[in-house]
């Protein structure tokens, strides 16, 4: 996403997170911007049964939690350590300064949002309209064009968990709905699902 060297010179800090670690909670008021290094981090929210419900999972080079940060709001989710990672970490007037300066980066920030906003919009006609087969093969169509993938079979790099926190299914089925996707010979299966 922006440029790790011009965050670092505008006073950037790479803190280190374990895996399971909270990077920053629902309700905690937003002060900075958070650009995933290495590792990968979730957005999620928890029920009051537990369940939760995945907003997004961000990767090496993606931002997170800039909507709060920009409208001056308490952040809608909690960001989590999903494997250990790295994440650079600025403060809002720090980020707001270098934003000013570099117009690429401001259109770069714009980019990441508007696909951010496609996802969650798609992701809720899909919650709302449609079975969980389809869901499922919507949720890794969307990877596949996001992460450029132009090879024959995508391997889909997330739990069933994961698919079903994604999409507002239960584990158990996801697991029906793969194994229906399979017989039907709509994605393969082995330790990963592939499309």
């Amino acid at each position: 996403m922006l440029d790790y060297e011009l965050l670092i010179q505008a006073g950037g800090v790479i803190r280190g997170y374990k895996k399971g670690e909270t990077i920053l909670e629902e309700g905690g008021h937003a002060r900075f911007y958070y650009q995933v290094v290495g590792g990968e981090v979730k957005m999620v929210n928890t029920g009051e049964n537990g369940q939760e419900f995945i907003q997004g999972i961000f990767k090496e080079g993606n931002s997170f939690a800039e909507p709060p940060l920009f409208l001056d709001v308490a952040y809608p989710a909690s960001a989590i350590a999903l494997t250990d990672c790295d994440v650079i970490v600025l403060e809002k007037t720090k980020l707001l300064d270098l934003l000013s300066q570099h117009f690429t980066l401001q259109l770069q920030l714009v980019k990441s949002l508007s696909e951010r906003i496609y996802f969650k919009s798609m992701i809720a006609k899909e919650i709302s309209l449609y079975d969980a087969s389809h869901r499922i093969i919507t949720l890794i169509d969307f990877l596949k064009e996001r992460d450029g993938y132009s090879g024959k079979l995508y391997p889909v790099n997330l739990t069933r968990q994961q698919i079903a926190d994604l999409t507002g299914l239960r584990v158990e089925t996801v697991i029906r709905a793969i194994k229906y996707l399979t017989e039907k010979e709509l994605v393969q299966k082995g330790r990963k699902i592939y499309r």
